[in-house]
């Protein structure tokens, strides 16, 4: 008789652990159809008093088949996205259909799961601009309103269990952030912690896990996946990347698919299947094992030959576009969306293929009965981009968008919003002055234009010197670039505003010097010297200094080198009230302008006390003429990259060699971007607060 009853009290414990070892593999079709014939939970809306925005605010509750008040449950919060609310997994995940689904199969364990608006502020409608810095924050204080206001609510009006291992939360895009920040920072609070496609406001790995010992010992489960196209990829990876180095059990699954509602409820029905239930941490290397293998993330210019044709983007995600802040006054079209899509529209009436060529695809646009042609692109990063409309094989700049000067022409350019705009948006602060002047140069024989930005009080203030940065452009584009496309007013109004930044004036030049002006104005050679005849040559790591196109194989660096030392800079110095030393001169550029720097810093190192090269590969000490002197006056060199680009890995090794000889090197790579304005515009933010300190 004591072996029966030894045997009884032994199975149960037998079956939960063969359950708990099962993979819960991707899910099947029909996985989130409604069935008939089984047993459905149900769906309430929820009111509760928050104390911390001080109104009250509505949440989603589904309570699982057969619920009962004489029973407790286990509780998942359940996030949603930067424009979603407390109903986008309802509209767009049917959370109730592919839980019922898994009850039906014995699959989960009965639970209630809480669908909450994560933007905690007074209007937490997803209305506007999604990306406003007040909306963003929302997301950010939301954790005190779950953890002091929700969390009590459910637990004094629901039969939950309200013990630590009995509370799990995830997430998809924002609220995948939300769940781990939130998650892993009150390990206290919740055991079972899951990110599907977290958004960047995903803390870093080592601000997330920062006691690994303790994560170690209360994680029940941490559950990271991602779509294998997600842009947002990376966030996931380094999380995962961070937690293998350090040990850390959790699964990582990379599944097919992008940054949508496809991967988001595949997340969901793997990640209810594992909680509140014994875990076999062995079966969490089986998971990566399993995986997609990740996109190749490609980002490049305009007008490559040969890029893929796509037909139109499916005019799926979110139809909350509108007019930008690039689209012509009074023009409806183009529009963004909050995913980032690019809507464009033009009536060509005879037309037989029209196309939007952005981000290096085209996208095939679709007509209707009035001739009018309209489409959308897929998710573009957020930021600049330069764009075209492609009409029966002719490639036009669109008529309601303003138009800037890149890719070597005047052409059509898009705003996406930014969760970062507020660097460079124009806010009520003091603002400078940012005028064009023109200046007789004796090296190009021609006045040429330069924009000058003068900060706020410098008419004010007469007797007042300022340090002076020369700033250049990239490849293609022209002295407009840094005003039109960077804001760099905007962005150092606001730094000195915050007080982030001494004031200082720019100078933004046109360095595409034209060389056919040039030779002419050079002293003849010596014989056997090569005749005049233009030289390509070499930067570091063999990087060519001259660009395509007109005069390919002249040496940019040097000849623009020739208008900055001896006409721009003595113009600069004679006219505006600047303080004409080393110390208070800096010189930076994006891309060809970066590598214009490196060169010119390289042959004047007693002229510039900063470097900045922005997307522009690197710079090491032996590249000087003269390291001693460099040394003795240099404060700064800062390399940056978008995290996209392939060069991001080589600036820290080349920043370390700055710092073992005593100078300066700072690195930044913005997040999620490529070889592309937003890049550029975060790296000036990063760069001006280092300067003249």
């Amino acid at each position: 008789m004591k072996k029966w009853i030894f045997f009884f009290v032994f199975l149960p414990g037998c079956f939960s652990a063969l359950y708990a070892q099962n993979i819960v593999k991707q899910a099947s079709e029909g996985f989130d159809k409604e069935q008939q014939g089984i047993t459905h939970g149900k769906i309430d809306t929820i009111t509760y008093a928050s104390s911390t925005v001080g109104t009250n605010r509505r949440a989603l509750i589904y309570t699982p088949p057969g619920f009962s008040n004489n029973k407790k449950y286990p509780v998942l919060y359940l996030l949603h996205g930067i424009g979603g609310d407390e109903k986008e997994w309802l509209n767009g995940g049917r959370p109730q259909v592919v839980l019922d689904n898994l009850y039906a199969d014995k699959k989960i364990e009965p639970m209630i799961v809480v669908m909450p608006n994560g933007r905690a502020m007074k209007d937490d409608r997803a209305t506007g601009n999604i990306m406003a810095s007040d909306k963003v924050q929302a997301f950010t204080t939301f954790e005190q309103d779950l953890l002091k206001d929700l969390v009590p609510f459910i637990e004094k009006n629901f039969p939950v269990k309200t013990d630590r291992e009995s509370m799990a939360i995830a997430g998809l895009s924002m609220g995948g952030g939300q769940s781990l920040n939130f998650g892993l920072g009150n390990l206290d609070k919740f055991a079972w912690v899951g990110g599907f496609s977290s958004a960047p406001n995903t803390k870093s790995p080592e601000a997330l896990v920062p006691d690994v010992n303790k994560a170690k010992s209360k994680l029940k489960l941490l559950f990271i996946s991602c779509g294998a196209s997600d842009g947002l990829i990376s966030f996931s990876k380094r999380t995962h990347d961070y937690l293998a180095e350090k040990e850390v059990p959790h699964i990582y699954y990379i599944e097919p698919g992008g940054h949508d509602f496809k991967v988001w409820k595949n997340g969901l029905y793997m990640f209810s299947q594992l909680i509140f239930k014994p875990v076999d941490l062995s079966t969490f290397p089986e998971y990566l094992k399993m995986s997609a293998a990740p996109a190749a993330n490609t980002n490049g210019g305009m007008g490559s030959p040969g890029r893929p044709r796509q037909s139109a983007a499916p005019e799926t995600g979110r139809n909350d576009y509108k007019p930008t802040s690039t689209t012509q006054p009074g023009k409806q079209y183009p529009q963004v969306n909050s995913e980032g899509r690019v809507r464009v529209s033009i009536a060509a009436p005879e037309a037989r293929l029209v196309q939007l060529d952005i981000g290096a695809k085209k996208y095939d646009l679709i007509k209707d009965t009035a001739g009018v042609w309209k489409g959308e692109s897929a998710q573009q990063d957020e930021g600049f981009h330069y764009y075209q409309l492609n009409i029966d094989g002719a490639s036009v700049p669109d008529p309601g968008s303003l138009y800037f000067y890149g890719a070597s022409r005047w052409g059509s350019g898009i705003e996406v919003p930014a969760r970062d705009q507020d660097k460079y948006a124009l806010r009520d602060v003091p603002h400078g002055q940012l005028v064009k002047q023109f200046y007789y140069s004796k090296a190009s024989n021609k006045n040429r234009p330069v924009f000058i930005y003068t900060p706020p009080g410098y008419e004010k203030e007469k007797s007042k010197k300022y340090p002076v940065l020369y700033l250049q452009h990239g490849m293609g584009e022209n002295e407009t670039g840094w005003g039109n496309q960077g804001y760099a007013n905007f962005i150092m109004d606001n730094l000195i505003a915050d007080g982030k930044a001494v004031p200082f004036i720019i100078v933004m030049e046109n360095s595409s010097v034209d060389p056919a002006v040039l030779r002419a104005n050079r002293p003849p050679v010596a014989p056997g010297q090569n005749g005049g005849a233009p030289q390509t040559t070499t930067g570091a790591n063999n990087a060519p200094r001259s660009g395509g196109g007109p005069g390919a194989g002249v040496n940019f660096a040097a000849e623009f080198e020739k208008v900055l030392m001896n006409d721009l800079m003595p113009y600069i110095e004679t006219n505006y009230r600047v303080i004409a030393d080393p110390a208070h001169r800096a010189m930076a550029g994006l891309s060809m302008g970066g590598m214009q720097t490196r060169s010119i810093v390289m042959a004047n190192p007693d002229k510039f006390a900063y470097a900045g090269l922005f997307s522009s590969g690197i710079f090491v000490p032996t590249e000087i003429t003269d390291l001693e002197a460099f040394k003795k006056k240099g404060k700064l060199v800062f390399m940056s990259f978008g995290g996209k680009e392939g060069g991001a890995a080589r600036i820290p090794p080349a920043a370390e060699e700055w710092n073992k000889i005593g100078v300066k090197a700072v690195t930044y790579i913005s997040p999620e971007t490529g070889h592309e304005w937003q890049s550029w515009r975060r790296s000036l933010y990063e760069f001006a607060p280092l300067l003249f300190k």
